[in-house]
């Protein structure tokens, strides 16, 4: 990367940020890719019309490919760099979507399911460490958050696109949206060449000087002296000269000190999120409007596209405001919000439903009660719109600022594995969820909220406006096992502490290498 281009562009870390976020669309297209064929007639014949169980492994062969991509990011993050991992993880998407959409049976589907699931693992984990690298504490928050509201936009985008195409006679109704969801790869891929490396990826391998101007640019309108340019370059000298003191990395550094706290958080966190219901409403939204009484595939298909623009436009509040309400604030509402509708769901489908047969197929299904199909039609837009403005946006911000240099490829990547290890297991399990204990699902996933909102008030400290390096500090203090009562002062440093520090830690690699 060039100084020339650095001026031109890259002195905005809003566009920087935002164009990496196509890799989290790529996220949101592969889930509506499959909602949106459920009730598909040229669908279920070309691929031998799949029971809940066969469907349910067609669903969880992209989340397995993506536990896969997840897990290689502990290596790629820090040996390719951030910047080459995303190309490569838009490769691979466009491999996986010309299989999929040349598929002419099951075995060919899941293929290409899986290879793509590598892309979307990759890029899950990824995006988040390079959006956290390159944007200031005052608006890392917010550029996170954009991996979430770029899930939305692919979810809706792919969705309308099937919408459209459903009225296409044959298999080109499916074929053509998994064909068309190359495109943004394509664009991601190209684009990213000319995009900077993240700064302290670079400093990390020693190209000091890079780095300076890379933060410069990003920061400080090109210029290598300005205050909060020289602070940040400063704390990222003295962490990395720190971590070096230490050895060489290995996965042993997730396992010393208070690393293992931080990863079971960043794991934990990921878990809640696929365990607070989503996915039901997301990749299985078409068996839950089936479910509640909502006939007719025009009116089934306007109900979920409802649900996807809710979800989109929910999660603006949480990008625009995160970095003001906190992280804790906004996990413990959306928990206990989250918990409330789909309890609400539950009983209203336990009340008034039955077994019945629709489509050929036994379900629990709500007839001939219009009142309790539009209730639970609003208390899951509800739910969808409570999970957009809260654990959305957060459950990819706070895994991505929780570490340290020497394991933040590591753990966020073990963290984002945690997310599709879940997602696997839940791709399999709801459909014979639905199917056989039927309301009793949207119990067990509300009691799953609860459960989270415990876990986070007594567990996660805030990390709201602090910079990398004194996120570490609070750690390292061990202000940790009483989040609620960490002040906002703990683990902020001034430029002159900083600078202080650093030419100590200079005399005594000087006399060191003397």
């Amino acid at each position: 990367m060039g100084r020339g281009y650095s001026a031109r562009i890259a002195a905005n870390p809003y566009i920087v940020g935002s164009f990496a976020c196509i890799g989290g669309g790529l996220f949101g297209l592969d889930i509506s890719s499959m909602s949106g064929v459920l009730s598909n007639g040229a669908y279920k014949a070309t691929f031998g019309f799949p029971g809940p169980a066969a469907q349910g492994a067609i669903v969880a062969a992209m989340p397995a490919g993506s536990l896969v991509g997840a897990l290689a990011v502990t290596q790629l993050a820090d040996r390719l760099g951030r910047k080459r991992t995303i190309i490569l993880a838009g490769m691979i998407w466009v491999i996986g979507s010309i299989l999929q959409c040349a598929s002419v049976n099951r075995g060919m589907l899941v293929v290409g399911r899986i290879i793509s699931g590598l892309s979307v693992g990759l890029s899950s984990a990824i995006v988040p460490i390079y959006q956290s690298e390159i944007t200031a504490p005052s608006i890392r928050g917010r550029m996170v958050s954009l991996q979430q509201w770029s899930i939305t936009w692919g979810i809706l985008i792919q969705y309308f696109i099937q919408f459209g195409c459903s009225y296409i006679n044959g298999v080109a109704s499916f074929r053509i949206p998994w064909g068309l969801q190359m495109i943004p790869a394509i664009i991601l891929s190209l684009g990213m060449t000319i995009f900077p490396e993240s700064p302290r990826w670079l400093f990390d391998k020693g190209h000091e000087e890079e780095a300076l101007q890379i933060l410069a640019d990003l920061h400080g309108g090109g210029d290598t002296n300005n205050d909060m340019v020289r602070l940040e370059y400063e704390e990222i000298k003295q962490q990395v000269y720190f971590e070096r003191t230490e050895g060489a990395k290995s996965y042993l550094d997730l396992l010393k000190g208070g690393n293992p706290r931080r990863v079971f958080l960043g794991c934990s966190l990921q878990m809640w999120s696929q365990l607070s219901g989503m996915n039901i409403m997301m990749y299985y939204v078409i068996y839950v409007f089936q479910g509640a009484g909502l006939t007719g595939r025009r009116g089934n298909l306007i109900a979920d596209s409802i649900q996807y623009v809710l979800n989109v436009a929910f999660t603006v509040p949480a990008i625009l405001f995160i970095d003001k309400w906190g992280r804790r604030p906004m996990l413990l509402a959306g928990t206990l919000l989250m918990g409330f509708w789909l309890y609400v769901v539950g009983g209203l489908q336990s009340r008034f439903g039955d077994w019945g047969d629709v489509d050929g197929s036994r379900v629990w299904v709500i007839l001939n009660n219009e009142a309790a199909t539009k209730a639970i039609i609003v208390c899951s837009y509800f739910f969808v719109c409570s999970f957009a403005i809260t654990m959305g946006p957060v459950s990819w911000t706070y895994p991505a600022e929780l570490y340290s240099l020497k394991i933040r490829g590591k753990a966020v990547a073990l963290a984002t594995a945690t997310n599709w290890a879940f997602n696997t297991a839940l791709a399999f399990a709801v459909p014979p969820g639905l199917s056989t204990i039927a309301w009793k699902t949207y119990f067990i996933f509300g009691t799953f909220n609860f459960a989270a909102f415990i876990h986070v008030l007594f567990m996660f400290p805030e990390t709201v406006g602090r910079s990398l390096e004194e996120v570490e500090e609070i750690f390292q203090q061990g202000h940790v096992f009483a989040p609620w009562k960490i002040g906002k002062d703990v683990g902020r440093k001034t430029l002159g502490d900083v600078i202080g520090k650093s030419k100590i830690d200079d005399e005594k690699h000087s006399e060191e290498a003397a």
